[in-house]
């Protein structure tokens, strides 16, 4: 089953974001597709800076997949000084894309 992923990141700057990006695909730029990802099951990735922080909200096919995927992400998000904080975790009906 498919989950929506919502990482709310307090204090997490637009660098922070854009050195993470760069340490899961291995080049500097923007994601520009789900293959982008090191691990597969992505289906959509949308983050924009908050008041206080950052906002990631991600489409995983599952759960696991997602789970796989923390794996890779926590230790870099750790490097860059970036608290640990729980995502919210919700199963998916409807996903919708241009």
């Amino acid at each position: 089953m498919s989950v929506v992923v919502v990482h709310e990141l307090p204090g997490m700057t637009q660098a922070q974001y854009e050195q993470s990006v760069e340490r899961l695909t291995g080049r500097p730029g923007p994601l520009t597709s789900p293959s982008d990802w090191p691990v597969a099951g992505l289906v959509s990735h949308t983050a924009a800076p908050t008041s206080d922080g950052w906002l990631v909200v991600d489409v995983w096919e599952s759960e696991e997949a997602f789970r796989e995927f923390g794996e890779t992400l926590g230790p870099i998000l750790q490097e860059l000084g970036i608290p640990e904080t729980t995502p919210r975790i919700y199963p998916v009906l409807t996903v919708v894309t241009r």
